[in-house]
């Protein structure tokens, strides 16, 4: 099973204790996400360090293995999707999200409730995810 994995999601990633980082570890799924995730993480660095205690050499450290988890794809691999995962957006910030999930034809997991108002993709929530696993 492949999803594409919504910013929100990969955030558990750097909290010592998580549900959700568990499944992110899971062998049995492929995890992609846009490059643009990576962004969103770095943007967000001292928040996610202040909330999980990590230092910065710990979260440099969690973040090269959150990259050998999901395979992060660059806009040019679905840029042709955009056009149509823009007229499914509520929110600007979900349409690399969309598109590359349209491109690989597969579900998303995330926590964003703008990515469900939307019927085209199937979005699944962590709850639902561990339902199917």
């Amino acid at each position: 099973m492949k999803f594409v994995v919504d910013t929100n999601i990969l955030f558990a990633h750097f909290w010592k204790i998580s549900f959700t980082k568990k499944i992110l570890l899971n062998e049995k799924i492929g995890l992609f996400s846009p490059e643009y995730a990576l962004e969103e993480i770095k943007f967000h660095m001292k928040e996610i360090m202040q909330k999980t205690s990590t230092s910065k050499a710990e979260f440099n450290e969690l973040r090269e293995e959150l990259a050998l988890i999901v395979k992060f794809i660059s806009i040019e691999e679905y840029s042709e999707f955009l056009k149509e995962a823009l007229k499914l957006s509520v929110d600007e910030n979900d349409v690399d999200f969309l598109a590359l999930a349209l491109k690989l034809d597969c579900p998303i997991w995330g926590k964003d409730y703008h990515l469900k108002q939307q019927n085209k993709i199937k979005v699944l929530t962590t709850k639902e995810l561990i339902m199917i696993l």
